[in-house]
């Protein structure tokens, strides 16, 4: 039943996107707004529709302006193409390929289970290393294979507590949840606090650049990222084990041995972990200082630089194990989330539509009615309003489509574009709620530990507690970090 009903969304979605494309085409002609401008917007329609619904696969439909931009009149094919080769694309790529060596040769588990193993060691320990081993690998890793591969070592754990005839089947049922839940929200969590963590932030940096020549630098993210990430983390720990699944037993018969030994069937760290890891770490250590001390002996450098040039050397350096190969080859980086490229493409070119055709600015005059409220209310909202509709669609999906209509926004009721902007995007890797929010929730929805109910119940806290934060972070912690007026739009942004 469910998947009948699946499908009759996505028919009804392949028939709403033309039809309000045609629709908006023909008829709606309202003043100030150029043909270009309803050409672009009428493309938007459709995508976002397409998007929404899944009516065909999400990257695909990333590719409709293409095709739609040009032939409706609202942007020419070449500015169009241009999104899709935008430099912060090869951010991400090069970021991707330095997560797939990571992957390749098991460093992200020797990491996460050296990480549980120093910190577990009750109950609810244990789930503070999973939390925190799952939000560092997610920092620099997609979310969805940090918890890929945490789920394993977590259903090894309660294996071992179901094991133990002393321990009460509340107390299994109850660690369960909590671990399954920690795994899958710490994943969304630690992407938040650096650029390359999650695509919606990649998306954030790209639009702010190509809409008012402006960089998001990695360090000035991580700034204010991490301290989100981590006090969210923090809160979300403390929640799990205290309020929605207190564990009357704290004591964990078995748990820190069955870590042991899955460190120990690890082996000795080999060489080519000891390689990745250096370029690892030489990658990560370049994007934070680039923008304080390497620009000073360098001025071209870039973060797109620093991370193509980091996937590079590890084409470059041999591997001891596997004789005549490096420590990655094409057949590995070819994994590459090529759908996720589309995606941003897809997203840069909508934003490009926006500002070229006119429509940014004729959105913006439609929203004086804004004018006069307290901006932290309008966060609020808009948090609110990202949070739960990245419940039911993409993130990225999520962020392409509405950053674009908050610069005008911003513009119109007088605030900095980071205000809305930021808020936004951060709320969008907040969903905690449903399996189909985000891949990390499906993961662990998967092996049969939680109900949907358990989630909502869960969750819905959850994403009250992160709008909340959200909400507050950017209103009073983004000005004193990036040293910003949010209470007004600057001249420095006007094009």
């Amino acid at each position: 039943m469910p998947q009948i009903k699946q499908l009759s969304v996505r028919h009804f979605g392949l028939i709403l996107g033309p039809a309000l494309f045609v629709l908006a085409l023909l008829f709606f002609r309202p003043e100030g707004l150029s043909p270009q401008g309803r050409a672009v917007l009428a493309s938007t329609l459709w995508v976002a529709v397409w998007w929404i619904t899944e009516a065909i696969p999400i990257p695909v439909t990333a590719l409709l302006p293409i095709v739609l931009f040009p032939l409706a009149g609202g942007l020419s094919l070449s500015s169009t193409t241009e999104a899709f080769g935008h430099r912060m694309i090869f951010l991400y790529l090069g970021g991707f390929i330095i997560a797939i060596a990571i992957e390749k040769w098991n460093l992200h588990k020797r990491i996460a289970l050296s990480i549980i193993y120093r910190i577990g060691s009750n109950m609810s320990y244990i789930i503070l290393g999973f939390m925190i081993a799952s939000a560092f690998l997610s920092m620099w890793i997609s979310n969805t294979a940090t918890a890929v591969m945490m789920l394993p070592i977590g259903m090894a754990i309660i294996s071992q507590l179901k094991e133990d005839p002393a321990t009460s089947q509340e107390t299994t049922d109850y660690f369960s949840k909590a671990l399954m839940l920690s795994i899958a929200y710490s994943a969304s969590i630690g992407g938040i606090a650096t650029l390359i963590g999650t695509p919606p932030n990649l998306v954030l940096a790209a639009v702010v650049q190509e809409l008012y020549g402006v960089e998001i630098t990695f360090s000035q993210w991580i700034a204010f990222g991490l301290p989100i990430s981590t006090v969210l983390l923090a809160i979300c720990w403390w929640y799990l084990v205290r309020v929605a699944y207190p564990m009357k037993e704290v004591a964990y018969p078995g748990g820190k041995a069955e870590i042991r030994s899955q460190l120990k069937a690890l082996g000795a760290v080999s060489y080519e972990e000891k390689m990745v890891l250096a370029v690892f770490l030489l990658t990560a250590l370049a994007w934070i200082s680039r923008s304080f001390l390497l620009q000073k002996f360098m001025p071209a450098l870039d973060d797109t630089i620093i991370a193509v040039a980091g996937a590079i050397a590890l084409f470059l350096i041999p591997s001891r194990a596997l004789k005549g190969q490096q420590l990655i080859d094409w057949e590995s980086a070819v994994a590459l989330p090529w759908g996720i490229i589309l995606l941003f493409g897809g997203g840069l070119a909508l934003a490009a539509g926006f500002q070229e055709s006119g429509l940014a600015a004729w959105i913006g005059g439609q929203m004086t009615s804004l004018q006069g409220m307290a901006l932290i209310l309008i966060l609020l909202i808009l948090v609110a309003t990202v949070n739960f509709l990245t419940e039911i669609t993409s993130n990225l999906a999520t962020t392409s489509m509405i950053l674009p209509i908050l610069a005008p926004m911003a513009l119109t009721i007088g605030v900095h574009p980071y205000a809305l902007m930021v808020g936004a995007t951060v709320a969008a890797s907040c969903a905690f709620m449903l399996p189909v929010a985000t891949p990390p929730n499906a993961v662990v929805f998967g092996p049969g530990y939680l109900r949907i109910p358990d989630m909502v119940r869960a969750g819905i806290w959850m994403n009250f507690i992160s709008i909340v934060l959200v909400s507050l972070a950017a209103y009073f912690l983004l000005p004193v970090l990036w040293g910003v007026d949010l209470g007004q739009f600057p001249d420095a942004f006007r094009k």
